[in-house]
């Protein structure tokens, strides 16, 4: 009988197929509950041909927001160096830090270093996406509680470490809609939601109207807006997902001079109120106007104008 893994912390293999077997299992729980390094699982004959890279915030962007926004920015990431030569060996086991789940990092794949120039602070090397493994890009999950700042390490002296945390059934496009109430992200993290049209959250947001808030965390100013008309959240949305501003005055003229990568270091949106479409688009306004009021966004707190 075939297996599907529905959900991994331990793996056991049966009839020569890799198996995850606990209370999540879709069907064929047959009770192993043996937890496997990676080291078992993905055959690397010389660790010590390859340095691990840790990939993650590097004060500006969480590296799993790259990964899931363009697969050539995240391959990017592997060619930065920085003071030292990092990627000493020829090989790159790329992980990257998880950072919704404590202790655990996605697989992003294994990078051939094939050019070292002699550059630093910046794209110091030449890479290309290696074949091996390349199935489990962005579904493996790994448990290992990080120690020290290093971004790089050498595999041999981690690989045993590493422990199979879950193998995902579909490759992670970004965190699934758990409800309106939920609705809390940042700016990058939505981004990445709509540039996948993630099929749960757009069948969500689009048929509803609502009341939104930005919040710019470098200094704590807010933004009330809101959806309506024949347009939903999701639609409203989408036009801040092209310039960052979605063409609202006071945000046009910051990111006019700071650019998107600001809205995605320091911009913060949440869902306040939510209503059905068939909603009188004068409440919508007036809910609008309600927050402007309680959050004090106009003005000198807030990037308001009316």
């Amino acid at each position: 009988m075939p297996y599907r893994v529905a959900t991994a912390r331990t793996i056991c293999y049966m009839e020569n197929r890799p198996i995850v077997p606990d209370n999540r299992i879709i069907r064929g729980d047959k009770g192993c509950h043996m937890p496997i390094q990676a080291a078992n699982m993905l055959r690397i004959e010389n660790p010590k041909l390859y340095k691990v890279h840790l990939a993650s915030w590097n004060g500006e962007y969480q590296p799993l927001d790259v990964f899931l926004r363009s697969r050539e920015e995240w391959q990017e990431w592997n060619e930065w160096r920085g003071e030292k030569d990092d990627f000493n060996r020829p090989y790159i086991f790329a992980l990257i830090d998880f950072y919704h789940e404590p202790n655990t990092w996605l697989f992003g794949g294994i990078f051939e270093v094939v050019e070292r120039m002699a550059i630093v602070r910046g794209h110091g090397y030449r890479v290309r996406l290696s074949g091996d493994y390349s199935d489990l890009i962005g579904r493996l999950k790994i448990s290992w509680p990080r120690s020290g700042r290093a971004k790089s390490r050498r595999l041999e002296n981690l690989f045993d470490e590493f422990v199979v945390k879950e193998i995902l059934v579909d490759e992670y496009t970004g965190e699934p809609f758990r409800g309106y109430e939920e609705v809390c992200l940042d700016f990058s993290e939505l981004e990445v939601i709509f540039a996948n049209a993630k099929p749960d959250w757009k069948a969500a947001l689009e048929h509803v109207k609502g009341v939104y808030m930005i919040i710019d965390r470098s200094n704590g100013k807010k933004y009330v807006g809101s959806a309506y008309g024949e347009q939903g959240v999701w639609a409203r949305w989408s036009n801040y997902m092209v310039n960052g501003h979605g063409n609202n005055n006071e945000l046009s003229k910051l990111l006019y001079t700071k650019g998107i990568g600001y809205a995605r270091e320091n911009f913060k949106v949440s869902l306040l109120e939510y209503r059905p479409m068939k909603t009188d688009d004068a409440h919508i306004i007036q809910r609008e106007n309600y927050w402007k009021e309680a959050l004090l966004s106009r003005g000198e707190f807030g990037y308001n104008d009316n």
